[in-house]
């Protein structure tokens, strides 16, 4: 009865897709393929996987991590621009410091009102510059000077009842020292004459603290002007005393 049904086995035609059994008595060799079926795991996605991080990030505070800067497309600035330099504005500013008389139509308190740092700045340099003739070590101290007799200046101002910046008055008295420079070449022409020197300095060192002071000294001081006009004007002596060696 069992090799019956073997034999039975043997001659059933399985349909399609079924397996089929091939009696080792009748094929000489075995082949064939099994396909792999086509499973696919649904695990949630990508998608819910990310929204579950932002989640949990936000929730704790740190969404700022997937915060993404978009790349904005500039255009290209000039360099004067990008340091916010403007040189008309510089060259307006040093004709209010030369000129400051009020009669000659200069809006002088253009210097005050709108400060600026590379302006100061480039006169102190060239002031330095000046200086370094037999005395490299001052180009640095007069910088010194500059920056902390600025500061000097301003406490006193605030504490008189002043309203300025730090900024605005560090701009001032930068910008006046231009006179201090017109008047070095003077000074090598005339050194052989000590009277006429003295005249010159003299009046680079009154042509200099006027400058300053008209713009930093206001009406706000009232009966107090000469408490930061006199410290201005010393500041003014201690600069030129260190281009000329007095």
């Amino acid at each position: 009865r069992f090799r019956s049904r073997c034999d039975a086995a043997m001659q059933f035609s399985p349909a399609s897709g079924d397996f089929t059994f091939v009696s080792t008595t009748d094929a000489e060799e075995l082949s064939g393929t099994i396909d792999a079926p086509d499973i696919k795991l649904n695990m949630g996605g990508e998608h819910s996987r990310d929204a579950y991080a932002a989640t949990f990030l936000r929730q704790r505070g740190y969404g700022w991590l997937l915060e993404v800067e978009e790349d904005e497309t500039e255009e290209a600035k000039p360099l004067l621009e990008e340091l916010d330099i403007d040189l008309k504005d510089i060259y307006y500013k040093v004709r209010c410091v030369l000129m400051p008389m009020p009669y000659l139509g200069f809006n002088r308190q253009v210097v005050r009102d709108n400060p600026d740092f590379w302006g100061p700045l480039a006169v102190v340099l060239l002031f330095s510059m000046i200086s370094i003739y037999g005395q490299f070590r001052v180009v640095s101290w007069i910088i010194t000077i500059w920056i902390f007799g600025a500061l000097t200046i301003f406490l006193l101002a605030r504490v008189l009842g002043g309203e300025v910046s730090y900024g605005q008055v560090l701009g001032v008295i930068g910008y006046s020292l231009i006179p201090l420079i017109v008047i070095a070449p003077v000074l090598l022409i005339t050194g052989s004459f000590d009277v006429v020197s003295t005249l010159i300095k003299l009046f680079g060192v009154f042509w200099a603290a006027y400058s300053a002071a008209s713009l930093l000294v206001g009406d706000e001081f009232k009966t107090k002007k000469p408490l930061l006009i006199y410290p201005i004007f010393l500041l003014y002596i201690y600069f030129l005393s260190l281009y000329t060696g007095v």
